[in-house]
Parts: structure tokens; C-alpha cells; sequence
């Protein structure tokens, strides 16, 4: 099988920086799978916040996961601080992929790339739903 690979793009449209818990550390003493996607929502979370968007409220539509992948690229240890950037791209009809890069805040060194995929979903149907026009204009020239 074909080793995942996550493209960049040329600019990201957010970033933060977050230090790494104790929690996020696995029994090689690095940064765990599982918290890459965990601070991957974090700074998404962020970011939509900077927006002014509500926790699952884009336009006043909700979303689900869809997908995930992560890469590595170095490794991370307990106590540094990584800087997470995160663009928008991809969209689909009902859907669109948040891009992250999660780099050493002290050296620039990339740590890993992520990808989440979400689809727009209204919870009160339990369907999916056209993503936002208002929100998809935001990165159109992406």
C-alpha cells in the first residue's frame, strides 16, 4: 500500500501555538497518533472561533468527520511548544478538508501534516447539507 502523503498549500490561513501535555506522549516518550488528531481539533476549533463561528455552528449548519490522516515528519516530545497551522481547501458539495501543518515552535522543524475532512450535517435531520455559500466565499481564492 502507498504511503499517505498530505500536499501544503502555498499560505494557511491560521496558526496557533500549543504545548504538548504530558497526555500526549506515548511509551516512546513522543508525541502519540492519537493526540496529533487531537490538537489538530484543537487549533480547528480555534480557528472557527476566530472566524466568530460557534462550536459546530458554520452558518448555522453542524459538521461531522469524515476522514483523517496524519504523517510524520520528526518527533515531538512532552513540555515544547508546536505551532499548528491550518488552511481550508477542498471543498465538495457538502464537504471540505481542514489541512495542518504542526511544526517546533523553538527549531521550525515540521513535526507531522494532517488532514481532517468534515462534512456539513444538520443535526436535527441527522443529514448532510450544502456547505455555507457565505462560508465557502471566505476561501474561494485558495
Amino acid at each position: 500500500m502507498p504511503r499517505v502523503r498530505i500536499a501544503l498549500p502555498d499560505k494557511f490561513d491560521f496558526s496557533t501555538d500549543l504545548r504538548l501535555r504530558f497526555r500526549d506522549i506515548n511509551a516512546g516518550n513522543h508525541l502519540a497518533h492519537d493526540a496529533v488528531l487531537s490538537l489538530a481539533e484543537e487549533a480547528r476549533f480555534l480557528f472557527l472561533e476566530h472566524l466568530g463561528y460557534a462550536h459546530l455552528n458554520i452558518e448555522g449548519c453542524g459538521y461531522v468527520a469524515a476522514d483523517a490522516a496524519i504523517v510524520y515528519l520528526s518527533q515531538a516530545y512532552f513540555g515544547q511548544v508546536l505551532t499548528i497551522e491550518v488552511a481550508i481547501r477542498d471543498f465538495g458539495s457538502k464537504s471540505c478538508d481542514f489541512i495542518y501543518r504542526l511544526s517546533n515552535k523553538e527549531t521550525g522543524e515540521e513535526v507531522a501534516r494532517a488532514k481532517t475532512g468534515i462534512v456539513f450535517f444538520d443535526y436535527e435531520t441527522q443529514q448532510s447539507v450544502s456547505v455555507p455559500d457565505r462560508f465557502k466565499a471566505r476561501f474561494e481564492n485558495f
